[in-house]
């Protein structure tokens, strides 16, 4: 009787063994452990700080001496607080650029810091940050350029024998790294030890790729490789901050190298990927990577930092949100700016979680057990995760509200340890009984997530239309971000119509055009103004959710170009032309290449005005040229007799390309001629961004 119960409980055991759900099949290909631990960071910083940043330069060529470097007040502690203050996982440094110089004391070359005069040829950058970034809970990534335009050797085999030894010390001497990143610009022109030529090599097979991987799996086997093809992360195939909405974690490894011609593809990944290569987005701050004093005004707004982090971290993708470090040694003052805003704002965005612990449901769920069922997908545990049947590849969860709840963003992540499988999804909300369709998407991945118009909503559906096999949701989140408050973009035509523009069109936006300052009593902007005499436009943004305002914008205009007409130039297309008074700072226009004359430009203003100045844009474009350092300004009533007002320099503006004011007393004129004397060119070739005049 006793053997009897034994063989029962057994049999028991077995058939409760046999009924136990078991967990959806993976999907290959699959994430390794470190991509894994990558996928986590999501957010971390570049920083560009090399020879170039002393010298001015983006590239440069290889011939520059190691007593350029000495920045006056180097301090990596300082990077790290930001980093770590902006929200950033980690810092990866350009140890070597393309240029080839090393910001640590290499045994491979004498082109590096210990023959500079920054701490008198004792110092270590690597060595400074690395130790930062672990004071700071940072991780700490190193970029080596394979390219490398000082060293003789390159492209013979002896070179790639040091290629090699310098990522062996990079991995070896500053303790553990999570990210070796390598450049896909390969040969060209260089100094190669003096022997000023171009090199070309094959960048498929000349660094012995095979070997560079082997090394960091043996010294720094949780570190992720990236470039063009991986092995572990890839390029998203731009440098503008954003991936396609459709984004893959996968791709077919083995047809990509450096330089690969179809790298459009990168941005989207595919579905039929053999590998788990992910998207990691590369963008500046700035509109170069490397410090130049002339971009000062040119860092990337509250604005379009949020569209870059919703474009990459919201595309599963990561964000290498690059810092240009200044020739002192420091992030500047406005990127810090910049940095904070952006923080500020993702912790408003994501401050409140209005789906964890709310009722969920789902149309299916795998089996009865426990660890498949809806209520994982808000349970703030990344680990659970929400499953379907094996046959079930379309499904829906319902979120439901006690009351009414304002919602403008969604997060999903899928379980990705199982494999990316989603492939279209619908979000849906209920808003009085009956539902309403907010946004369709395709893919999800790591993370992915939506900004939509504020809607009030008893429940919220998420509908996966369409799956590889059955779904695997892990989390699953849903806020409603304030509504972005910033100061109005003011916009002239050159017909004289302004535009104030915000980014959600939630705020409201008050004007005066008499010089007041402006309160919610002043004037509503609905619809674009005319202005086109001498005007002063004050201007606020104001949430009317919060009552909260934004500092008043003030602008001034003199009169329209409405009549303008460019009457004379001395070479180029005179048709392009009218892009220098096209009211647009941003477009630009220039003479021709290889000019040996002064060049000039001559506008018909429609109509005779008492002149007392004269504005110049200068080229606003990331690779400046022909910028008018020294200058002549003439008038004329007839366009045949000319007076010169007035002759001179625009101080530092290659440095500081902003608008520059010139003042002259006062002198009537319809036509107005301005001479570039002097220009930032090797020979007169001459740019303007945009010209006017000061009647007021």
């Amino acid at each position: 009787m006793k053997k009897f119960r034994i063989v029962i409980l057994m049999l028991l055991v077995l058939l409760q063994a046999c009924n136990k759900t078991t967990s959806p099949e993976p999907i290959k290909p699959l994430p390794y452990e470190r991509q894994l631990a990558w996928h986590g960071l999501e957010y971390y910083a570049f920083v560009h700080f090399n020879m170039n940043t002393f010298t001015n330069m983006e590239w440069g060529t290889g011939a520059e001496k190691p007593e350029q470097f000495n920045p006056s007040n180097l301090d990596t502690r300082q990077w790290a607080k930001v980093a770590k203050e902006a929200g950033m996982k980690g810092i990866i440094l350009t140890a070597k650029h393309h240029d080839g110089f090393c910001l640590w004391p290499t045994q491979t070359t004498e082109h590096s810091v210990k023959n500079s005069p920054w701490k008198e040829g004792k110092g270590d950058v690597l060595k400074d940050l690395s130790e930062a970034c672990k004071e700071y809970g940072l991780k700490f990534g190193v970029y080596l350029s394979p390219w490398d335009r000082n060293h003789k050797d390159y492209g013979q085999p002896e070179y790639v024998a040091v290629f090699h030894e310098q990522l062996r010390e990079l991995l070896t001497n500053y303790g553990e790294v999570f990210e070796v990143w390598f450049d896909g610009a390969n040969g060209g022109s260089g100094y190669y030890g003096g022997a000023n030529e171009t090199r070309k090599i094959d960048n498929r097979t000349y660094y012995e790729w095979d070997t560079a991987v082997d090394i960091v799996r043996e010294l720094q086997p949780n570190a992720v490789i990236f470039s063009d093809g991986g092995p572990d992360i890839r390029w998203v195939g731009n440098e503008e901050g954003w991936a396609n909405e459709t984004n893959w974690s996968i791709m077919r490894r083995n047809e990509i190298y450096p330089g690969w011609p179809r790298y459009v593809e990168l941005r989207s990944g595919h579905e039929d990927g053999t590998h788990w290569l992910p998207a990691e987005v590369d963008v500046s701050i700035r509109p170069g990577w490397y410090y130049h004093p002339g971009e000062d005004h040119q860092v990337k707004t509250l604005p379009q930092l949020l569209d870059i982090y919703y474009h990459s971290v919201g595309r599963n993708a990561s964000l290498l949100l690059n810092l240009p470090v200044d020739n002192r040694g420091l992030v500047h003052e406005k990127d810090q700016e910049q940095l904070m805003a952006l923080r500020k704002q993702l912790d408003l965005d994501f401050g409140t979680k209005l789906a964890q612990n709310r009722k969920v449901t789902a149309t299916n769920e795998r089996g009865d057990d426990l660890a498949y069922k809806a209520i994982n997908v808000n349970d703030g545990n990344p680990e659970t995760y929400w499953a379907t049947n094996d046959t079930v590849t379309r499904a829906a969860l319902v979120f439901e509200f006690e009351a009414p709840t304002e919602v403008n963003r969604i997060l999903l992540q899928e379980y990705i340890p199982l494999g990316q499988r989603i492939k279209n999804f619908i979000i849906s909300a209920e808003i009085d009984g009956k539902w309403h369709e907010i946004d369709g998407q395709t893919t999800i991945g790591y993370k992915r997530i939506l900004r939509f118009k504020t809607v009030k909503a008893d429940k919220i559906k998420v509908h996966i239309m369409d799956s590889k096999g059955p779904i695997a949701l892990s989390n699953i989140e849903l806020y409603r971000a304030p509504n972005l408050l910033v100061t109005p973009r003011i916009q002239r035509s050159k017909e004289g119509m302004v535009r104030l523009s915000v980014p959600d069109k939630q705020v409201e936006v008050y004007y005066t055009l008499d010089g007041n300052e402006p309160t919610t009593s002043s004037i509503k902007y609905e619809r674009p103004i005319l202005i086109n005499t001498p005007t002063t436009l004050k201007c606020f943004a104001y949430d009317p959710k919060t009552m909260a305002s934004t500092e008043v914008s003030t602008k001034k205009f003199d009169i329209a170009k409405t009549n303008w007409k460019i009457l004379h130039t001395t070479t180029g297309n005179m048709v392009e032309a009218n892009k220098l008074i096209d009211d647009n700072p941003k477009t630009f226009w220039a003479t021709e290449k290889g000019v040996t004359t002064i060049q000039e430009v001559v506008i018909d203003l429609g109509k005779t005005y008492s002149l007392k100045g004269f504005t110049y844009w200068p080229m606003q474009e990331r690779f400046p040229f022909g910028i008018i350092t020294n200058f002549e300004f003439y008038v004329s009533t007839d366009d045949r007799n000319w007076e010169r007002v007035v002759r001179g320099e625009f101080a530092n503006i290659v440095n500081s390309r902003i608008e520059q004011k010139i003042t002259f007393k006062p002198t009537k004129g319809r036509y107005i001629k301005l001479r570039g004397i002097k220009v930032a060119s090797d020979d007169y070739q001459t740019s303007f961004g945009e010209i006017g005049v000061l009647t007021k």
